[in-house]
């Protein structure tokens, strides 16, 4: 296939009026008659650092058959929303792209973006719309990965995310998104690195932070020395992280000295939850414990005893929905995540109460309905599902005889193609809807659903 055409990569400066969001926090605009050739007028211009309702002067930098993209020159009229970026970085640093609007304001665009996701893709809308999901709007995040890189011109082995649109990691000293403890320290580690002998050979840190211990997950692609691991080992009684070498895949992760201690506890519903360094674990826990709580409301365990979590994970859900009275059968592709799974059911005195399934759930739905999960009975179901959705699922799921079933989706657009299919294929309402602020800062939509079967249908 034949590349979509691009134009002229710098041209203006022109002006424009910012009229909405796009899901990566940038401005959508469009082209007026100075910025292109009449078949170009119209167009949509994607414009970083812009808000909606604001009137920007602007270099356009991309010029393709579709869209056009633009690097903002100056403000004219600011919106309401504008603030000062509390982080020096913004706009050099990748790691955040709605620094410079007001947090409220972040919430309610987020809404807008799922509300309009579900008016043009499924084409209907909640009856109830609840309030927001809220937590902190910077030091929230638990769990990243930060690229690494050997600059003997800038002072050894700096450490964060990449810089906006450049493949550099980005020089700073500290992230405001990141928990404290490691945001503040990211020079502490790269000084660290940076006497490795290995230092040219480690692209990368993955952060997983439990309510006790950090674990640091050092990517490396030769095989480090003992004075590095020496190095490595003082590092650790020096900061109280834990570190981990990873040379290969996920599999090849041991800890240098010892393993971490890693969970995190929900405790309105009285949970521990155990993991290890790279396994999948909501950023923000804050966020991530309203989150539950919501999900665990919507289901009406009172009226629907018998649930179905797909996506299961390491019991995120599963695990509160039973301590509240439910019966959960739980459906995860990876089997030492539901080994894990499982281990956190038994050491929560709720192995009873949960029964856990290995099935790949991205199979042709023919195959799934085979699966020993789908011939069960349940009266609700939750869904977890990554961004790609959980399409391929959702036939056998509706078999079941779900009466009620709470979706938390991280990708507005394939939650919308999903409630298309139940509400117009297999009979369900959407009831109610709510956004959950997962990644302040961030033009990243997550968002809580519950859906009913309507009569008649079942």
């Amino acid at each position: 296939m034949g590349r979509r055409r691009s134009r002229a990569k710098i041209a203006g400066p022109f002006e424009a009026t910012i009229d909405a969001l796009a899901h990566d926090g940038r401005g959508i605009g469009r082209l007026e008659a100075d910025a292109g050739t009449e078949a170009d007028v119209g167009k949509a211009v994607f414009i970083a650092d812009t808000l909606p309702g604001e009137r920007v002067r602007y270099l356009r930098t991309r010029l393709r058959a579709d869209f056009a993209e633009g690097r903002l020159e100056e403000v004219l009229q600011p919106a309401p929303s504008r603030v000062e970026p509390p982080c020096q970085y913004a706009g050099y640093c990748a790691g955040c792209s709605l620094q410079h609007m007001d947090h409220a304001a972040q919430v309610a665009a987020k809404q807008q973006q799922l509300a309009t996701a579900l008016q043009r893709q499924a084409k209907t809308e909640p009856e109830s719309w609840l309030e927001p999901i809220v937590g902190p709007a910077l030091g929230y995040r638990r769990k990243a990965r930060l690229s690494c890189k050997h600059v003997p011109a800038k002072g050894g082995v700096l450490v964060g995310f990449r810089e906006r649109d450049k493949p550099y990691v980005a020089d700073i000293a500290s992230c405001k998104v990141l928990i404290p403890e490691v945001g503040e320290r990211l020079p502490e580690i790269g000084s660290m690195l940076s006497k490795l002998s290995v230092r040219a050979a480690v692209p990368q840190v993955e952060v997983g932070a439990g309510d006790d211990e950090i674990a640091l997950v050092l990517r490396v692609l030769q095989p480090a020395t003992d004075e590095d691991r020496t190095i490595m080992a003082q590092f650790e009684q020096d900061t109280g992280f834990v570190l981990y070498l990873q040379p290969g895949n996920a599999d090849s992760v041991e800890p240098l000295t010892r393993p971490a201690q890693l969970h995190y506890t929900l405790p309105a519903f009285d949970v521990r939850i155990d993991f290890k360094p790279l396994d999948f674990v909501q950023v923000n826990a804050a966020a991530n414990e309203e989150i539950v709580a919501r999900a665990v409301e919507l289901l009406q365990l009172d009226k629907h005893p018998r649930v179905l979590e797909l996506f299961a994970g390491l019991g995120n859900f599963s695990l509160p929905i039973a301590r509240s009275g439910g019966q959960v059968t739980t459906v995860e592709g990876e089997a030492s995540l539901v080994a894990r799974a499982q281990a956190n059911a038994t050491s929560n005195g709720l192995a009873d109460r949960v029964s856990a399934h290995v099935a790949d759930l991205f199979e042709p739905g023919d195959k799934q309905a085979n699966w020993p999960w789908a011939q069960g009975q349940y009266d609700a179901a939750l869904l977890d599902p990554p961004r790609a959705g959980a399409k391929e699922c959702l036939p056998a799921l509706v078999a079941t005889g779900v009466q009620r079933i709470v979706y938390v989706s991280c990708h507005p657009a394939t939650l919308a193609r999903d409630v298309a299919t139940l509400v117009h294929d297999h009979g369900f309402v959407l009831e109610a809807a709510s956004v959950a602020d997962m990644f302040p800062m961030t033009g990243h939509v997550e968002s809580v659903v519950a859906l009913r079967r309507s009569s008649g249908h079942g």
